[in-house]
């Protein structure tokens, strides 16, 4: 059944109870306005709404619901806005930089929050900004954004919005995850001018996430202190736009980088025993160090070890006297991340000694698994109840990609959901990191709706600031 979404918090009623709400006050909203387009075309039909009639066949909802005081106000804004967010998803389309170098990205976010009265604080590296909205006390929300590209060719060669710059796009969608920011922290802005805004709310503009380890620079600059929860959108071209995929647990996995060098005296092939044979010992390493690194955890955190490059020798009759072998280390277990390099280490140690080699290992932590809070998750279900109709939630696989969002749900709490991207009925199959990567914009206003409500309802979770006690059903005014 649909979330029927908070009560109205007193005093913040509508002027009239208007009766029974149409499809304006509840179900899945139009996911885009004239001007929001795929590839530069019309889309193929609106997203559906929800029947006017079926408010009516769910019991006990009250005459004026929370979803009902709040999607009259993200109409309003964007009739006014929408046009201007996809203006500035393009124009960043067209000016990818890559991670660390967004400063363009940077200055052209900076100057539309300056615009709003905000008062963004720019990263210490010159990439990257956060922005504070709202009371300082009570709850404080965070919204991430990753704002960097791709070092890959865009390929839409009919897009009037193709990359300018050669071997760079934003082929995995983080110039929508920016714009859809933007656009709650715009809204959210006239929320708090009015007074109806029940806590603080955190834009997060990071830099670097493709390198990755731009969430570690937003964190040392203070950029999660004090915040309560984090929540973030990411495409994804699998499901189509006006849908959201939710998931509790690990969502994406840990993606680390090993480096395995094995040294050993070199010799002639006729004569191995002699020396140590350094090339079988390279490829017993290589063989049996993913399967027994798979028998020292729980085989549901799903680590895996895989390697990418092998290198060894130069000349057929020679054993050489060095090797190396390059690969990554997935794994959606926390714990079992934590572990993994001493196990690791254990285990190379253990298989080189059998055969007379010595072996180093190079371990480069990536980013953790994202593991989503149940509670958070929750925030985005009833959050997308007052914007999106009950078929707009939809379950999310885990992935075995990584993710620098999980660097902040080490510290706080929070969830990543599946933004849908697909046009509906479309038959092409856009995945991410495809230099043809392309969204139906029309997904720019669902994901600034969902992220305005599951910033909303967050904050009232925690009841209004000052109140003694918490407070029940408070209104997404």
């Amino acid at each position: 059944m649909t979330h029927p979404g908070p009560g109205v918090m007193p005093g913040l009623e509508p002027p009239t109870a208007p009766g029974p709400a149409g499809p304006e006050g509840r179900g899945r909203r139009d996911a885009g306005s004239g001007a929001a387009r795929a590839n530069g075309a019309a889309p193929a039909g609106p997203v559906p709404r929800a029947a006017e009639g079926d408010r009516a066949a769910v019991p006990g909802v009250q005459d004026v619901l929370g979803g009902a005081v709040l999607q009259p106000q993200l109409d309003a804004f964007l009739a006014a806005h929408e046009d201007e967010l996809i203006a500035f998803r393009r124009d960043l389309h067209m000016h990818p930089e890559l991670g660390y170098n967004e400063h363009r990205t940077t200055r052209k976010l900076a100057e539309r929050l300056r615009a709003a009265g905000l008062d963004p604080v720019i990263l210490p590296k010159g990439t990257g900004l956060f922005c504070d909205i709202g009371p300082a006390d009570g709850t404080t929300v965070a919204l991430r954004a990753d704002i960097d590209a791709l070092p890959l060719q865009d390929e839409k060669e009919h897009a009037p919005y193709r990359s300018t710059v050669p071997g760079i796009a934003h082929a995995c969608g983080h110039d929508v995850h920016t714009v859809m920011v933007l656009g709650a922290g715009l809204f959210l802005a006239q929320q708090a001018e009015a007074g109806l805004l029940p806590g603080r709310v955190r834009l997060l503009f990071q830099p670097a996430e493709e390198t990755p380890g731009g969430a570690l620079d937003v964190m040392a600059a203070g950029g999660i202190a004090g915040v309560d929860r984090a929540f973030a959108l990411h495409c994804d071209p699998r499901i189509e736009v006006g849908q959201l995929g939710l998931r509790s647990g690990p969502i994406t996995a840990a993606c680390d980088k090993v480096y395995v060098k094995v040294t050993g005296p070199g010799g002639h092939t006729a004569r191995p025993h002699l020396t140590a044979d350094l090339v079988y010992a390279l490829a017993k390493i290589v063989t049996e160090l993913p399967s027994a690194l798979s028998r020292r955890v729980d085989p549901r955190s799903s680590l895996s070890l895989v390697w990418g490059r092998i290198s060894a020798g130069s000349v057929a009759n020679a054993i050489p006297d060095d090797g190396i072998a390059e690969g990554t280390v997935r794994c959606l277990d926390d714990d079992a991340w934590h572990r993994a390099p001493e196990m690791m280490k254990a285990l190379l140690q253990s298989v080189a000694a059998a055969y007379d080699v010595e072996a180093s290992l190079e371990y480069v932590r990536g980013v953790p698994p994202t593991v989503n809070e149940a509670a958070s998750v929750q925030m985005f279900r009833d959050a997308a109840a007052q914007v999106m109709d009950e078929e707009g939630v939809v379950p999310t696989p885990q992935s075995l990609g990584g993710e620098d969002f999980g660097w902040y749900l080490e510290s706080i709490p929070g969830a990543l959901a599946r933004l849908g991207v697909r046009t509906p009925g479309s038959p092409g199959e856009y995945d991410l990191h495809r230099g043809d990567f392309d969204v139906d914009e029309r997904c720019i206003a669902v994901g600034m709706r969902v992220l305005s409500a599951t910033a909303l309802t967050a904050l009232w979770e925690g009841g209004r600031p000052g109140d003694t006690e918490r407070i029940e059903g408070a209104a997404l005014a």
